[in-house]
């Protein structure tokens, strides 16, 4: 089940690869360019899509061959009722790499994306030649909830009349517009809220994001397990954000591969606020490796 007939998120062609969580689908922009290709990963939420990462993939369009897919469950991608993971992500991510994109590649990675993407290289050794996140998840004090209560809530959800209703609730315009102006220092674009609406009122639609709102794709202790075993070149954005914190940061920042820019005054989104500023942090970052 895929949303074949959700308008396009980007200005760039879309194509379609089956890997092991299903079809999936990717925007790639092919740039006359040596550099490292640019791999773009949306977040995980009600109604996230490529569109996420437009102010990213229209910035570096000219000079990067870049690759934006639609996460497994969301936007054009196939939304089957399966049990999505952070194994499956993380699967997901390798596979792309290795079979799509076939050369080591700079990864930007939005929200929980980043728990995947340090899923991916710590433990499928993808061909990443650096990994930047944008207001990562897995940094706050308050853990997780793991175990029973996430089957509990899941078991919730699953019920027709109550799980429907409170995804139709979520998923309503009035919603949408509430939290993605929570994640904008400034009223969040009209654009995005309407394909926000627009790709969480697709069939299937509502699978991923129950595993997501279960809290089953978090990971409670990410940087023990996840990010302090990254041994590649680590750059963290971010600066305030409605729904998680950032305090274990300074356990981490004081690693020599790991650097933190805040990108202020931002609320979550620091690419489509303060998008200049942002690129400008990652172009030094890059320009390091170079």
């Amino acid at each position: 089940m895929s949303a074949s007939n959700l308008p396009a998120a980007l200005d760039a062609p879309c194509h379609q690869v089956t890997l092991s969580a299903g079809e999936v689908s990717y925007y790639v922009n092919q740039a006359q360019t040596d550099s490292r290709p640019l791999v773009l990963l949306h977040s995980i939420n009600a109604a996230p899509s490529a569109r996420e990462m437009q102010p990213l993939f229209e910035h570096y369009r000219h000079t990067r061959t870049i690759y934006a897919p639609d996460l497994p469950g969301y936007g054009r991608s196939e939304r089957s009722d399966q049990p999505y993971s952070p194994e499956l992500y993380a699967t997901f991510i390798r596979e792309f790499l290795e079979q799509v994109v076939g050369q080591p590649a700079d990864v930007v990675a939005f929200s929980l994306s980043a728990e995947f993407a340090a899923r991916a290289i710590v433990e499928h050794s993808v061909p990443v030649d650096s990994l930047a996140l944008i207001s990562p998840t897995g940094f706050s004090a308050r853990r997780a909830p793991t175990g029973p209560i996430t089957d509990r809530i899941q078991k919730f959800l699953r019920l027709p009349l109550l799980g429907d209703g409170l995804y139709k609730l979520l998923t309503s315009r009035l919603s949408i517009r509430y939290f993605l102006g929570q994640a904008f220092a400034g009223k969040a674009p009209e654009p995005l809220t309407d394909y926000a609406y627009t790709t969480a009122h697709q069939p299937g639609a509502k699978f991923a994001p129950f595993r997501f709102l279960s809290m089953k794709l978090f990971t409670a202790t990410a940087v023990e397990d996840l990010y302090t075993r990254l041994e590649l070149p680590v750059l963290v954005l971010y600066d305030r954000d409605p729904n998680i914190s950032f305090e274990l940061l300074d356990s981490i920042e004081k690693q020599s591969n790991w650097r933190t820019v805040r990108i202020s005054p931002t609320m979550g989104l620091p690419h489509w606020e303060r998008p200049q500023e942002t690129a400008a942090a990652l172009d030094v970052f890059w320009a390091d490796r170079s």
